[in-house]
């Protein structure tokens, strides 16, 4: 039996797709249409996850705690399989992902909780006349059942809700819907809004904390979700203002 490594790997740097044109209609830039990460971000769903990530890789012979899965926060599942599992064969590793994507309804979703402020946030948009999106790595039937699990699923239209991405991948789909700002917990997130073209926001609900999301590049770093609807006023300001991708929105975390 062997045990897991602490270290994640570095995070894959794939191009994104190509956007699909239509799915941007009615963009407006002066309009707040702000996407938002699920895991860590809007939920803490990390007991869920790494009840999963136990159960399939004890399978395998790999004992994982959860501790072990804790710095693979946010990184799509292949990677942190990988990570959790070293030498394992890629196709190996297929097995791997469909084997927890057919656990984790029934062993990950139920521990999932809504961070406070969350449903706040979603709904915080629509009172700008703008709208709020959900772009996640997570396998895209289990975002919408984590959605549903956490109280948030009517704050999102399903169209607006999109699952296995990461990073600049995420960012193209971001581009697609038109987002004007990215709120999320890691690195990956914040060069997703830079492919957008949207405000990087970070919260340090993740693994990495507001240090390392500022050093990513975050335009700004909130501390807790619960600020985002007053960091989100002076967002719409900008926009109405004209300025591109919040000029001057960088700043120090906000007073906790």
């Amino acid at each position: 039996m062997t045990s897991a490594p602490a270290c994640p790997p570095e995070p894959r740097t794939d191009a994104p797709p190509a956007a699909d044109a239509a799915a941007a209609g009615g963009r407006s830039p002066r309009v707040p249409v702000v996407g938002f990460d699920l895991d860590m971000t809007l939920v803490d769903s990390r007991d869920g996850i790494a009840a999963t990530l136990g159960a399939v890789l004890a399978e395998v012979g790999v004992t994982v705690t959860v501790a072990d899965t804790w710095p693979y926060a946010g990184l799509p599942l292949d990677l942190i399989l990988a990570g959790l599992a070293p030498g394992t064969p890629p196709e190996e590793l297929e097995v791997l992902q469909a084997r927890y994507r057919a656990l984790y309804p029934s062993l990950g979703i139920e521990s999932v909780r809504a961070y406070p402020g969350a449903a706040t946030a979603l709904a915080a948009p629509a009172a700008h006349g703008g709208r709020s999106v959900v772009v996640s790595a997570k396998h895209t039937p289990n975002v919408h059942r984590v959605l549903a699990v956490a109280g948030l699923a009517g704050a999102v239209r399903e169209a607006d809700v999109a699952g296995d991405l990461f990073a600049e991948d995420k960012g193209a789909r971001l581009a697609q819907l038109g987002a004007t700002a990215y709120v999320g917990d890691h690195p990956g997130d914040v060069r997703a809004a830079a492919v957008a073209g949207a405000v990087a926001v970070g919260v340090p609900t993740g693994a990495h904390d507001t240090a390392a999301l500022l050093d990513a590049g975050a335009d700004v770093v909130l501390p807790r979700l619960e600020d985002f609807p007053d960091w989100l006023a002076t967002h719409v300001q900008d926009l109405r203002a004209g300025g591109a991708r919040g000029e001057g929105e960088r700043a120090a975390p906000l007073p906790g």
